[in-house]
């Protein structure tokens, strides 16, 4: 039986809006071998086909798919390990280890409203590792370092394109392979630390 400690990381991954798990494994696997083989990446479609046009069109082929009532991956996964942790979402799965949020934003930032499930997720800053792209030419980009401020050790991975999955340059690449290692290294201790509530001071 396989060593736990020998496990790659097993991250669930959702694409974007009117888009496919497909595609999304197209652009994850232009990174680097160095990052993708330390990843266990499971790729899934949204329930829903798309009922417009993608922006992909032209570029990646059909089908596309949509999430729900709710359109962007990136903002319902920054609010998930909030949501979780106030017993509203995943409540019969372990608790979320970490989030890797390519275009993030917040749930009642300055771009989304709130949902009410999710009306208590950022209530106060959130524990669990968290890793996140901000490109220089998203138009998200404020809606990005405003979610930074949700967390409480947020690493980011700073890339020059707009809203988009960038290509990882060298510097890039050591900051996801550190955050993996040091994120791994820390679970051990920090499994049923994370997504705790405060306790109350008096």
């Amino acid at each position: 039986m396989e060593k736990e400690s020998n496990k790659k990381p097993r991250i669930l991954c959702l694409h974007g809006y009117r888009e496919s798990a497909k595609i999304l494994k197209k652009l994850i696997f232009r990174w680097p071998e160095s990052v993708t083989g330390k990843l266990d990446l499971i790729f899934l479609d949204a329930p829903f086909p798309a009922k417009g046009k993608s922006r992909l069109e032209g570029y990646f082929d059909p089908p596309y798919f949509e999430w729900f009532q709710f359109n962007k991956a990136a903002v319902l996964c920054a609010a998930i390990p909030g949501m979780q942790r106030e017993g509203v979402a995943l409540t019969k799965v372990p608790k979320i280890k970490f989030v890797i949020l390519i275009s993030g934003a917040k749930f009642g930032g300055p771009s989304f409203g709130v949902p009410k499930l999710a009306v208590n997720a950022f209530s106060y800053p959130i524990s669990c590792p968290s890793l996140h792209f901000l490109g220089e030419k998203d138009y998200q980009k404020k809606d990005g370092e405003v979610l930074l401020e949700c967390f409480v050790d947020p690493q980011v991975i700073h890339h020059p394109k707009g809203h988009a999955i960038p290509e990882l340059d060298d510097s890039s690449a050591e900051i996801i392979l550190g955050f993996i290692e040091k994120t791994f290294q820390n679970l051990g201790t920090r499994a049923h630390q994370y997504n705790r509530k405060p306790m109350a001071k008096f």
